[in-house]
């Protein structure tokens, strides 16, 4: 009778030791999709606006990306303000803008990379990733640019023209320069591509 009791104890004891662990195993997983390797869009290396850097786009592997190709002297320049601030707002959720500076519309984008990085910093508190300037369109488009342009049958027509890709790295979205970063059409479109 008097191992009984024991054999209750150490048998209790091994339930309650596992009983943490069990804990753990019951909570539910986070939904945070993880990309396992790279999609073929982001396959590419840009230099950083900033200082040449060469910048793998594959570190965005898994996020959702917002492509705009810019300028410094445009009538849609102040998109500068509305793109950091989606950036500002839904970067802790996976979404990253990536910003191509281009001289191929009007000739507005005429400066130095360093010119564009200043200008863009110092009028427009610009934090999301620049990169060097780069053709856009044509034979000339740099390699996402033509890429983005095949998938989507759309090239940019002009200045601030947007490509969304989801995390997965299928383009789910192409908007004209005139669609504006608060425009209702992208907010939604950019919360939902982030909720899957």
């Amino acid at each position: 009778m008097l191992k009984m009791p024991a054999l209750l104890l150490s048998l209790s004891a091994a339930v309650l030791a596992t009983q943490p662990a069990m804990a753990q195993s019951s909570k539910a997983p986070v939904a945070q999709p993880i990309a396992t390797s790279c999609p073929v869009v982001l396959k590419h290396t840009f230099k950083r606006l900033q200082d040449d850097a060469p910048q793998d786009l594959c570190q965005y592997a898994g996020k959702v990306v917002l492509v705009v190709n810019t300028a410094s002297y445009c009538g849609y320049t102040k998109q500068y303000t509305g793109l950091e601030e989606l950036y500002a707002k839904y970067g802790s959720r996976g979404l990253v803008v990536l910003g191509f500076p281009s001289n191929d519309f009007g000739n507005q984008e005429p400066g130095t990379s360093q010119e564009i990085a200043d200008f863009c910093f110092n009028t427009y508190g610009v934090k999301f990733p620049m990169f060097a300037k780069s053709s856009v369109i044509g034979t000339a488009a740099n390699p996402l640019h033509a890429n983005l342009t095949q998938l989507t049958g759309q090239a940019p027509k002009w200045n601030f023209a947007k490509y969304l890709i989801d995390r997965n790295g299928k383009v789910v979205a192409f908007f004209p320069s005139k669609v504006a970063p608060e425009d209702p059409q992208l907010v939604g479109k950019i919360e939902q591509t982030l909720a899957l």
